[in-house]
């Protein structure tokens, strides 16, 4: 009975051990990748800067102005002022009842029980 019990027991090392190493692959499997997704995500942080240099050095207002002066004549481009904006009460809203959303709060009204507010 000793003799089973001893073989068992070394058949359950064995396997625990072999597990155990598999494990221990796959986990270095895995950090190897996460090492590479931070370098990947490190080197497309670094482009996005380079990007955003470029950005802010192709906006700068002295720039834009000078082609703005450049393409005037192709596309009459003026510099804003506040005469060029206008005021709410300039604005024209659609009829109430052409306006699908009023007309549907309306139906939705019109469709409730006696002293039951719509939705």
């Amino acid at each position: 009975m000793r003799g089973v019990l001893y073989v068992l027991s070394a058949v359950i090392v064995i396997v625990l051990g072999f597990w155990a190493y598999q494990q221990n692959y796959r986990t270095q499997e895995t950090i190897g990748k996460v090492r590479k997704l931070h370098s990947e995500i490190g080197e497309a942080h670094a482009r996005l800067r380079v990007l955003r240099a470029e950005w802010a050095y192709l906006n700068r207002p002295d720039r834009l102005r000078d082609l703005a002066d450049l393409n005037f004549e192709r596309l009459g481009l003026l510099p804003l002022r506040p005469q060029n904006f206008g005021t709410i009460e300039q604005i024209t809203y659609p009829p109430a009842a052409l306006d699908p959303i009023v007309r549907s709060i309306e139906l939705s009204s019109s469709n409730a029980p006696d002293g039951e507010e719509p939705l």
